[in-house]
């Protein structure tokens, strides 16, 4: 498509739609639209009660800023660093619920859309735009918003599968030419994810199916994984960890049952060398929440190893993974989605993975979970708990013998004291 026939408005004009009273869906991620969200913020003296939803966002976010209380209320489908603020006081609040299931939200009206403002690539000649490094959520929100409005970016990388949305979906274009937000837990792997990754990657097989997030554990584990062959990936989201495994040969995707050949996500946070890799890349899959986090497609794969973590872990395996007490951290995404279907997958392992204690050398592992905190995985769904101490196998075992398996993966300072509490409650080990 000719970029000279295409009509760019100014943002002032293309959020001028917004009206007091409405629900706006955010695009999230590294996808999150900041000039346009910057703009907005600037209405704030007209706008009264406008409610904006998103899963987690990416840079300041300035509509959640308490001078901005009155015009706008944060719903947040997963509570990112920028709004975790405004969720806990008052000015916004979290919904629990399924990244899988999100989708469902618009698409049945139980969350109806009036706006949608999403960041995408310019349009190729057939016209179509790409929703870039985040489909996830964001393509159904576009589909079933009343207006939509666009920031346009060369700088967002053209991706493929669900990421196509034809140009004429859009009510109002805006352009503008920035970098997208950066993320790289590299360097910062300590060595006790190091110890971690590497128990993990002993338990990952050739020829697994991988799901992992973002963080040090992931790619410590990642980086465990050079001798490895025939892995794949299928997962909400990957990050750099997963490109030199790539151009080693590692990942080769070649034993997956869908989309076989090819990586397939929801969403992509990472640096700029990641997304110049998927730029334009057909090796990538981009694909939306509702599918990508779908139980049955996840366990049609072969060996899926979904590796999830944790804030703390009570002796009877329950997983607290969104929230410290009643203070609302983040959200429950998509663990339980690769949980359940790890373990229906042929061979596959559910794996949570956390250090055995805080920053604070606060034990992770704890006899009861924190008043008002939320189990995002029962102990119904748990199998492996791995910390540095080690790997506890919970399936199939009873409630004291598995207070015993995570006693001895807690870490040492805190053993006797969890010994202690366990007897009280189980009467013997």
């Amino acid at each position: 498509m000719n970029q000279a026939q295409l009509k760019y408005t100014s943002a002032e004009d293309a959020l001028s739609v917004i009206k007091s009273g409405d629900r706006v869906f955010v695009h999230g991620s590294a996808a999150t639209p900041q000039y346009l969200l910057h703009k907005l913020a600037e209405r704030a003296d007209e706008l009264r009660n406008v409610e904006l939803v998103s899963i987690s966002t990416f840079g300041d976010m300035p509509c959640a800023d308490e001078r901005c209380s009155d015009a706008f209320y944060i719903n947040s489908l997963f509570v990112s660093a920028n709004v975790r603020e405004a969720v806990n006081s008052g000015r916004g609040d979290y919904v629990p619920i399924f990244l899988s299931e999100i989708p469902n939200l618009f698409r049945s009206g139980i969350m109806p859309l009036d706006v949608a403002i999403v960041h995408v690539s310019p349009p190729d000649r057939h016209g179509f735009c790409s929703l870039g490094v985040s489909v996830d959520i964001a393509r159904q929100a576009v589909i079933s918003a009343k207006h939509v409005i666009a920031q346009v970016n060369p700088q967002m990388p053209r991706t493929h599968g669900d990421a196509l949305i034809n140009i004429r979906r859009f009510d109002a274009l805006v352009e503008v030419n920035e970098p997208l937000p950066e993320v790289d837990y590299g360097p910062r792997i300590t060595q006790t994810e190091e110890t971690i990754g590497r128990y993990i990657a002993e338990m990952v097989e050739d020829g697994a199916t991988l799901q992992m997030g973002i963080g040090g554990i992931p790619d410590a584990t990642l980086r465990s994984l050079t001798n490895h062959k025939g892995l794949g990936i299928h997962t909400e989201m990957f990050s750099n960890g997963v490109l030199p495994l790539v151009e080693k040969g590692i990942i080769t995707n070649e034993f997956k049952k869908k989309h076989r050949g090819r990586i397939a996500t929801g969403f992509i946070v990472g640096n700029r060398e990641l997304y110049d890799f998927v730029d334009d890349n057909p090796l990538i899959m981009m694909l939306s929440s509702d599918y990508v986090n779908d139980v049955t497609v996840i366990r049609s794969n072969p060996k899926v190893t979904a590796i999830n973590s944790a804030i703390e872990i009570d002796l009877t395996g329950q997983v607290v993974s969104d929230s410290i007490g009643t203070y609302q951290f983040s959200g429950i995404g998509g663990q339980m989605d690769f949980i359940r279907g790890a373990a229906l997958s042929d061979g596959g392992k559910p794996i949570i993975a956390l250090p055995s204690v805080t920053n604070k050398g606060i034990s992770r592992i704890t006899p009861y979970i924190n008043q008002g905190a939320g189990v995002v995985t029962t102990r119904a769904h748990v199998h492996y708990v791995v910390t540095e101490y080690g790997v506890a196998y919970l399936y199939g075992k009873n409630l004291r013998q598995r207070a015993k398996a995570l006693i001895e993966i807690a870490h040492p300072d805190h053993r006797a004291r969890l010994e202690e509490e366990a007897h009280k409650r189980f009467k013997n080990l």
